[in-house]
This record gives C-alpha cells, sequence and structure tokens, in this order.
C-alpha cells in the first residue's frame, strides 16, 4: 500500500519561504506522477504543481508559477515544494498525491494516493 506523509507546514510571514516534503513509501515514486495541490476550507482542492516520472517535466498553476518549484529525489522517495515570497492567499493545507498516469495531470480525480496534508499559514 502506497503511503504519503507531508511535512514542513507552518506560519510563515508573507514574503517568506516554505519548503514542503513528502515521504513515500510503499511504492518507487520513479514511477508516478506526483503533484501538490491545496484546499482552503470550504473549498475545492486546487492543484498547484506536478512533476513527470523523471523529474524531468513540471506544471505549475499560474497562481504559483516563479514562486512555487517542484522537485523530486527518487533515491529517497521524496518530492518537495519549494515555496517562496509566499501570500496571504496561499495559505491552505497542502496535500501531496500520486498519480499511475503516464504523463503530468492536474485533475484530483486523476491521482491515486493522497497524503493526510500540512497547513500553511501565511500572516501579512
Amino acid at each position: 500500500q502506497v503511503q504519503l506523509v507531508e511535512s514542513g507546514g507552518g506560519l510563515v510571514q508573507a514574503g517568506g519561504s516554505l519548503r514542503l516534503s513528502c515521504a513515500v513509501s510503499g511504492r518507487t515514486i520513479s514511477t508516478y506522477i506526483m503533484g501538490w495541490f491545496r484546499q482552503v476550507a470550504g473549498k475545492e482542492r486546487d492543484f498547484v504543481a506536478s512533476i513527470s516520472w523523471t523529474g524531468g517535466t513540471t506544471r505549475y498553476a499560474d497562481s504559483v508559477k516563479g514562486r512555487f518549484t517542484i522537485s523530486k529525489d527518487n533515491a529517497k522517495n521524496t518530492v518537495y515544494l519549494q515555496i517562496n515570497s509566499l501570500k496571504p492567499d496561499d495559505t491552505a493545507v497542502y496535500y501531496c498525491a500520486a498519480s499511475r498516469a503516464i504523463g503530468i495531470v492536474t485533475n484530483t480525480q486523476m491521482y491515486d494516493y493522497w497524503g493526510q496534508g500540512t497547513p500553511v499559514t501565511v500572516s501579512s
């Protein structure tokens, strides 16, 4: 069984940075599309970023381009999300997910496994 555990969230001032990690067990991430999503209470879960099997291809939501960077370390079976220039609008619970799709996907329904989420709060 695939398990994903996020960490690295917290309270940070606007303009600050965080690095989220997603440790995966049960399967190697080298054969999964990995993604990060975020959700604000009462709203839908939104796509943030995704990375291909090899890490050679990435995709980002327009709202985070230039500020967020997704990466992966297949040897450590871990995915990262570097978040810079944080804004109050980035406040959300951030979720890591794994998809058995062949190419990058941005729809939550295409992801098969999810972590429990890590909260990020950005103060103004």
